[in-house]
């Protein structure tokens, strides 16, 4: 992977992080809701890009019972998505990120870019979320050590390659990436898995790991499932990305149901009552 110019690492802040594990004392899986301040995201590019319209989003997305924001500035959807320099995710994310702050549930920054996670939790969001979970900027995993931030570290690839296992190839990138969190002294209590639905896989591979999720269990740490609207439901039941609820809810309850502690979702009413009916439901056996 090609890694970014090396950078300082900021000074360090006091580490006092509750946030997961109130996250994650519930008996159903905490809900992250998406929003994307960019013109080219799969599912919404464009809706919610002006400041006006994404704060709107975000209180709309926690009346509805979010409990974190996921707030990305980069589309990084693996088909036509363009690279955006750090400078214009910042541009996108200044009018708005604290003010998502400023509304009291945790805020995640959907970042692969050292200095646009650096800018962002000093501006008071609470979770990193790299979609190359710490293999892309080597300042990254030095950065959230420093500031003792909470990580989501997701699996990718560049390349899909429909011939591999891809739960070993899954599990061959968490041990590098918590190899290199150990080595940067990220606290292993502050890092979330994601196998990266929909991203460096074909639809079969997707399926195949929310289908075998359980076996990531082996790590220890909190599992996080985003398979929003994504291209493999498509795979199943011809559909546009906003016509993928259903497909949507039913691959988070199998998430759910095999172990997922947090489920990220751009329909976050839906969700929040399927996941709570249905952990109701697992509960009166």
């Amino acid at each position: 992977m090609i890694a970014t110019t090396s950078r300082p690492v900021p000074a360090a802040t006091p580490a006092d992080h509750p946030v997961l594990p109130a996250l994650l004392s519930r008996p159903y899986p905490a809900v992250m809701g998406v929003l994307n301040v960019t013109p080219d995201s799969f599912s919404d590019g464009g809706q919610f890009i002006a400041p006006e319209q994404a704060l709107a989003q975000a209180r709309r997305m926690i009346a509805e019972g979010a409990d974190i924001i996921d707030i990305g500035a980069e589309s990084t959807r693996p088909y036509g998505s363009k690279p955006v320099p750090a400078d214009e995710e910042l541009r996108r994310l200044r009018p708005i990120l604290s003010e998502v702050v400023s509304l009291g549930v945790p805020v995640s920054i959907d970042s692969m870019k050292s200095a646009v996670v650096a800018w962002a939790l000093g501006a008071g969001a609470a979770i990193a979320n790299d979609v190359w979970g710490l293999q892309y900027d080597p300042d990254m995993a030095p950065l959230l050590a420093a500031r003792g931030s909470p990580v989501i570290v997701m699996h990718n690839r560049i390349k899909v390659d429909a011939d591999i296992d891809i739960m070993k190839d899954i599990a061959a990138f968490f041990t590098r990436s918590l190899e290199i969190a150990a080595k940067a002294g990220v606290l292993r209590g502050n890092i979330v898995l994601d196998p990266g639905i929909g991203f460096g896989k074909t639809p079969e591979q997707s399926m195949t790991a929310l289908a075998r999720l359980d076996e990531l269990s082996v790590f220890g740490l909190p599992l996080l499932v985003g398979a929003s609207r994504k291209r493999f439901i498509a795979s199943v039941t011809p559909s546009e990305p906003d016509q993928r609820l259903g497909g949507s809810i039913a691959a988070h309850l199998v998430a759910a149901k095999a172990g997922a502690n947090i489920i990220r979702t751009h329909d976050v009413s839906e969700t929040v009552q399927a996941l709570r009916v249905a952990a109701a439901i697992w509960g009166k056996r």
